[in-house]
């Protein structure tokens, strides 16, 4: 489906949309480009879009397939990015994934985008507001969707570090008895995911930083170095909520084992206090013939007296060492 398309000059929108074959002769070797945006388009309609405007097949796969990692490819005098965007659901607390594929060439920025995250008429009216920047051809276009999704990867660090400190207070939580071990794994989960996404794209956005592209000229690579320096940060964040969610699952294995071992003591004082009137109450069950206080009126209240005060004592040391 096609989202937006225009063509511009100088910076500016031009009124007149000629159909993309027309747009893509006219703006070869000018100071015009195409700006045409998709998605999640079907075969039919993206094959078309590839013969017009002369995409490499093997590009043309990876956008109709998407799943692709985050990569940098040159195809002759066009270039080829895929980045991977990132929304968080507070409602269960899962990430969700989606993929912008941009395609940039001699007149023509294409970008095709799968999933909700990342929407891009927003950033397209922002670089609309900016004609010295979009004066600078199709990488001002590739700039403006990687910083938007870069940006968006925020919000998910704010998520993912919410959901940490609330399983930190639930692991060190004395009146919380959930343990919260499933939810730590799925956090864990969900970083790993979010580190495969971000992570490879600081190849790429290095290379367009540093290295002479295709369409990218030298004034546009401070903004891709601006670009990487956010992401850095990003993966930095990430890695250190990786470390932080191992700790945490570390401490939540040893308060458990705390807690299991403060469990058997318990059921150990009780085992040892019961055994007491057990045993007593074993021997007599022998039903021996001679034993001297059968004879006493007093024996069976004395007897159960002496158990009474074992198992207080008992009680009582099994209390003062913290057993019970």
């Amino acid at each position: 489906m096609i989202v937006d398309y225009a063509i511009y000059e100088h910076g500016k929108r031009l009124p007149e949309q000629p159909p993309l074959p027309e747009a893509a002769k006219a703006c070869r070797g000018s100071d015009r480009f195409a700006w045409l945006g998709l998605y999640e388009p079907t075969e039919e309609e993206f094959d078309a879009v590839g013969r017009d405007l002369g995409l490499h097949e093997l590009a043309v796969e990876d956008a109709i397939n998407a799943h692709q990692r985050p990569k940098l490819e040159v195809y002759g005098d066009s270039l080829f990015v895929v980045l991977k965007t990132a929304r968080y659901l507070d409602a269960t607390e899962t990430i969700e994934f989606g993929e912008i594929q941009v395609f940039l060439g001699d007149g023509f920025a294409v970008v095709v985008r799968h999933g909700e995250a990342s929407a891009l008429t927003e950033t397209r009216r922002q670089l609309e507001a900016r004609p010295d920047l979009l004066a600078m051809g199709p990488a001002a276009v590739l700039y403006s969707i990687v910083d938007r999704v870069v940006d968006d990867y925020l919000p998910v660090i704010v998520g993912i570090d919410d959901d940490i400190g609330e399983v930190e207070l639930q692991v060190f939580s004395e009146t919380d008895a959930h343990n919260p071990v499933e939810r730590i794994y799925k956090l864990k989960r969900e970083v790993l995911e979010t580190n495969r996404s971000t992570a490879p794209l600081l190849g790429p956005l290095e290379t367009l930083a540093t290295e002479k592209m295709p369409w990218v000229s030298d004034p546009m690579r401070e903004y891709f170095r601006d670009v990487q320096d956010h992401l850095q940060r990003t993966k930095d964040q990430i890695e250190t909520f990786s470390e932080l969610l191992t700790s945490i699952l570390e401490a939540n294995l040893t308060r458990v084992g705390v807690q299991q071992n403060a469990d058997m003591r318990k059921i150990s004082a009780w085992v040892a206090i019961a055994a007491i009137p057990t045993l007593v109450g074993g021997i007599y069950g022998m039903n021996f013939e001679h034993m001297p206080e059968l004879g006493e009126r007093w024996a069976y209240p004395a007897v159960l007296v002496l158990i009474a005060i074992s198992c207080l004592a008992l009680y009582a040391a099994f209390r003062r060492n913290g057993w019970l």
